[in-house]
């Protein structure tokens, strides 16, 4: 028996919405709740705005559910959705904050990580993102932080991939440059790594 992949449950999840299936609905809201808070979270200044965001994220995934097409993968739709309200957001605001780095949400692994780094290197981290022009901060974020394929960020983007992998290679090295001083002969990381909690 193949097992089926995460795109597959997405399609049978999609379709079964578009013919009125509430609690394949409330399955899809399940499944990226988490994961659009996870990048809107660190575009937008509070918790309370981020949530707004992703709640009418998928008010539009309802309300525009028979236009889905199923040629693209059900995630680079809802994410595009999320991204264009957010960017509307930060529009009226002229503004880009991001949550302290300690509180973002990573695996048990990056958390133990983070956990032997001294006190100060999270803030650094977080000050040194926050200084990224917005372009390279957003795709650094989808690439880097949310772990998203190149081409599913590019689409997201509406920019080629080549685009994609330059400002996303382009916000490594200009956090290496920032962070650099503060890292070396710090044994909690190794020499070939420059940033902390997985970050390349």
């Amino acid at each position: 028996m193949v097992k089926e992949t995460e795109k597959d449950i997405d399609f049978t999840l999609i379709r079964a919405v578009q013919n009125g299936d509430m609690v394949a609905f409330n399955q899809l809201v399940d499944r990226y709740k988490d994961r659009l808070m996870n990048v809107i979270g660190r575009m937008l200044s509070s918790a309370e705005e981020a949530q707004d965001i992703v709640q009418e994220t998928f008010v539009r995934v309802y309300q525009h559910r028979q236009s889905f097409n199923f040629q693209h993968c059900f995630s680079t739709w809802i994410y595009t959705i999320a991204l264009n309200l957010a960017r509307n957001e930060l529009r009226k605001r002229k503004k880009f904050k991001f949550f302290d780095i300690t509180e973002m949400k990573g695996s048990e692994t990056e958390f133990a990580v983070e956990m032997k780094l001294p006190s100060r290197l999270p803030q650094a981290l977080n000050a040194a993102i926050k200084e990224l022009p917005k372009k390279y901060r957003v795709a650094f974020l989808l690439r880097d932080i949310q772990e998203l394929p190149y081409e599913e960020v590019a689409k997201m983007l509406g920019v080629p991939l080549g685009t994609v992998k330059s400002r996303v290679n382009r916000a490594r090295m200009m956090l290496r440059e920032k962070l650099q001083p503060k890292l070396e002969g710090y044994d909690a990381l190794s020499k070939s790594a420059l940033l902390p909690v997985g970050l390349l």
